[in-house]
């Protein structure tokens, strides 16, 4: 029900034209109403049944979304020519015989990443199409690595991804290279150029760019000197730039001929020195889908001008062709993910690294505490569609929340910390308190806790002369202390030279011995110091890359106030033996995750989420 009416009207009519296409004159002349029928019974119980259930427009709308999927089924193993726009040639059936007694009628699909930065959200959504899609069908996925560009590779990026899938759950039958097959693509290469399908070109990059490009004068050359230029272009004979391998085809977009390898004199993180030419993604990914017998391709729609050159350079070799299949990315408003982006933030030091909490890296997600099953969910309840979706931040904390509220115990922490003397503490000594690490399911356990004359209570949960409204403590205005069955009342207020109120004397009672109190607040006594770091969003407009809303670019938009550290928190002892990436809910304050700067003298703790979603915040 909090849905924007609009934004619903505008996807589903996106949708619609995507199936449908454009109107035509008939469906534009005017027709006479007919009375709205009534609805049959089960369909007034469905409408009943929607609001019982407490369906949100969001979810109705992703249960739409995937019916829509269900409805659109993906093609059965060996059954590719079935598919709307495959080409079926001479050879098509043989070669799915073929396939399908090597796989044996298995869906295999694959994740296939550049190795030139950190995975992020929109990532997460394909791991999890990937992968979920080849288990719910009792399949298999590839974790390949598309590893066709040694400038911009690290092993660092090969570690981060596979960490990262590991993180969300899944595990790939195998990790594979593009660079495993360089020596068979390369026979490939030289046969299509001997069936007359490729030509070594000498236009430049620049002279290559756009889509209505002219076409190259080298295109015409005969096949056998194409053959010998392309050997010299491997015995590292031309420099960069000099000359590439190119295609004859031309692609859904207009573009003319892609370029199948060029000439890089960079090692390779594998083959080090042993190749100087290197095949693009246009001429490896599909043949590499080939030879791992890929059922499903399943690419983001940006990749759908591409699918010409798919079916085209499979069939082109005679070789199994499987199906790609396009869906829309996944984005979030208020975020970078573009890897040369995320670069410059690091570069003019806006954040510290590929995983500063305020990024949506999936490495960040993780250093914020964001559980991997709330991003799983959340990646479940956008569901798959044709249309880029572009998703609210909060939307993806709600998802954090639920995971959270089951799996984090509670503790008490304070951030500006007032000191609190109990001047007739009930006992000699401090008290060990019994405090259930889930209130709500004391069945988890419990931690214990000190109790003593001394505590520290949030500033902000005092107030002198408070205001209409204010229920915690003021003169007057007894609170209980969380857990402990005791409720304080103010004595005397210390103050110290510049009026500064220093510290609080009070007394205390048990909270059955008189009057509810008004409020309880949670509170540390004996506690640890700690550091706090709390995020808020990192741009301060919904698009930052977007011109018309930030004329200035998205460095402009930068959120100044995005990270505050809190260097003198206190939190309970219970926290003490807590490790990176451990997860908390502090009292009253939100859910906390121990960072990796934690050492043996002070532990480190980012605010994942607060506690009631705030769409103001991330």
């Amino acid at each position: 029900k909090w849905a924007d009416g609009k934004m619903i009207k505008n996807e589903v009519d996106m949708q619609v034209l995507h199936l449908l296409g454009p109107k035509l004159e008939a469906d534009l002349e005017k027709k006479f109403k007919v009375a709205k029928a009534r609805l049959e019974e089960t369909d007034r119980r469905t409408a009943k049944d929607v609001v019982e259930n407490g369906e949100t427009a969001d979810q109705t709308l992703s249960l739409m979304e995937q019916l829509r999927g269900e409805a659109l089924k993906f093609h059965k193993p060996g059954e590719n020519y079935k598919t709307p726009g495959y080409v079926v040639t001479p050879h098509t059936m043989n070669l799915l015989k073929q396939h399908l007694e090597i796989t044996g009628g298995q869906v295999r699909t694959r994740f296939p990443p550049e190795p030139n930065g950190i995975l992020h959200i929109g990532h997460a959504k394909a791991i999890n199409f990937n992968f979920g899609y080849a288990k719910a069908n009792n399949g298999i996925c590839f974790l390949r690595f598309d590893d066709t560009n040694p400038e911009k590779e690290e092993a660092k990026f090969f570690t981060a991804i596979c960490d990262m899938v590991a993180w969300l759950g899944y595990t790939p039958y195998k990790v594979t290279y593009a660079s495993d097959y360089f020596d068979q693509l390369y026979a490939w290469a030289v046969e299509l150029i001997r069936r007359g399908l490729a030509y070594v070109c000498h236009q430049r990059g620049e002279e290559l760019k756009g889509h209505n490009t002219l076409p190259s004068p080298w295109r015409d050359r005969p096949m056998e000197e194409s053959l010998l230029l392309f050997e010299a272009m491997r015995k590292g004979k031309f420099s960069e730039g000099e000359a590439t391998l190119r295609m004859k085809l031309v692609m859904e977009d207009g573009k003319m001929d892609p370029v199948a390898y060029r000439v890089k004199y960079t090692p390779h993180h594998r083959t080090g020195d042993k190749w100087c030419i290197y095949p693009t993604y246009d001429y490896t990914h599909c043949l590499c889908d080939s030879i791992e017998h890929i059922t499903h391709s399943l690419c983001t729609k940006e990749f759908q001008a591409r699918r010409s050159s798919y079916f085209w350079l499979c069939n082109a070799l005679d070789v199994y062709c499987p199906v790609q299949w396009e869906y829309g990315r996944l984005n979030l408003h208020y975020a970078v993910v573009s890897k040369r982006k995320i670069l410059q933030l690091v570069a003019t030091g806006a954040v510290r690294d590929w995983d500063d909490p305020r990024l949506f890296t999936l490495t960040a997600l993780r250093r914020r505490g964001f559980p991997p099953e709330a991003i799983n969910n959340f990646c479940a309840r956008v569901g798959v569609t044709v249309a880029q979706t572009t998703m609210e931040p909060h939307l993806l904390e709600a998802c954090v929340r639920d995971v959270l509220n089951d799996t984090a115990p509670r503790a008490m922490a304070v951030l500006e910390s007032l000191r609190v003397i109990i001047t007739n503490f009930p006992a000699a000594k401090s008290l060990d308190i019994q405090v259930p690490n889930f209130p709500a399911d004391e069945t988890k356990g419990f931690h214990q806790v000190p109790f003593a004359p001394i505590v520290f209570i949030e500033r902000t949960d005092f107030k002198e002369e408070p205001e209409p409204g204010f229920k915690r403590l003021a003169w007057g205005q007894p609170v209980g202390l969380r857990h402990t069955g005791y409720v304080i009342e103010l004595q005397h207020v210390v103050k110290g030279p510049s009026g500064c109120v220093e510290s609080l004397e009070v007394t205390c009672r048990r909270a059955d011995a008189g009057e509810k109190p008004k409020a309880f607040i949670h509170w540390v006594s004996q506690p640890l110091m700690c550091e706090v770091r709390l995020y808020e969003r990192l741009f301060q407009h919904k698009n930052p890359e977007d011109p018309t809303e930030v004329p200035g670019g998205f460095l402009s938009d930068l959120n100044l106030a995005s990270l505050h550290v809190v260097d003198a928190a206190l939190v309970d002892c219970s926290v003490a033996l807590a490790k990176p990436f451990d997860k908390f809910q502090f009292e009253r304050l939100g859910y906390f995750s121990v960072d990796p700067d934690s050492h043996q003298g002070k532990l480190v703790f980012n605010r994942t989420v607060t506690l009631k979603e705030d769409p103001g915040k991330v």
